[in-house]
């Protein structure tokens, strides 16, 4: 077996770097606590997203995920500032008594909203002067509305009669007298007699005389 011999000096000095390591960890875990929690609404217990998570009087903190987790390493005795953009802010402070190294919590938010009083604005100081100023008001009439005043309901229909179908509508139509086509393939074609279209297509022939004999 082969023996390793370390000097007298060495030993001593690799005893002295481990105690003064050991002291040295203990000393800074001393009164540090790993504190975890979820932030969450008072009045529905919903998640509080991206919170402000800070130790008061100092610089350090953390920031709530967006489920409002947090996760933090505070002392015994820091005071905790929980903060958020429309809630109110809330305090925790830290206990000395506690024993653990980790603890968790559930911090809730009060929402902070102010209700402010109705406001009416009026273009005029009161509502006789914006009635007699609405009433004696004289819009000036352009092209379209004497436009529309001139052609009557009458004259508008048989202006759109006239009109001749888009492209868009001759596709539609194509489309459709095809899909009757192979519908209606291999068997007689359909009666339409429930097609009000039909009928009055049938009535206004009819009335024209399509139908009186020419002999």
């Amino acid at each position: 077996m082969m023996k390793i011999c370390i000097p007298f000096s060495k030993f001593i000095l690799l005893i002295s770097l481990f105690c003064s390591s050991s002291i040295f960890a203990q000393k800074n875990s001393d009164g540090l606590i790993q504190l975890s929690g979820v932030v969450v609404s008072g009045d529905s217990l919903t998640p509080v997203p991206f919170t402000s998570v800070l130790i008061k009087g100092s610089n350090r903190g953390t920031v709530a995920d967006y489920y409002g987790f947090f996760s933090l390493v505070v002392r015994r005795s820091d005071t905790i500032l929980f903060s958020s953009v429309g809630y109110a802010k809330s305090e925790v402070f830290i206990e000395d008594s506690l024993s653990d190294s980790r603890y968790s919590m559930i911090q809730m938010l009060q929402r902070d909203t102010a209700t402010l009083p109705e406001q009416l604005v009026y273009p005029w100081p009161s509502k006789e002067q914006f009635r007699d100023a609405f009433l004696a008001l004289n819009a000036p009439t352009d092209d379209h509305d004497r436009a529309f005043e001139n052609l009557t309901r009458e004259d508008v229909r048989l202006a759109i009669q006239g009109v001749p179908m888009s492209a868009q509508a001759n596709s539609a139509l194509a489309i459709q007298r095809e899909y009757t086509r192979l519908y209606q393939m291999g068997q007689l074609p359909q009666v339409s007699l429930l097609n009000p279209v039909a009928w009055a297509q049938f009535i206004d022939a009819w009335k024209r005389g399509d139908f009186k004999s020419k002999k």
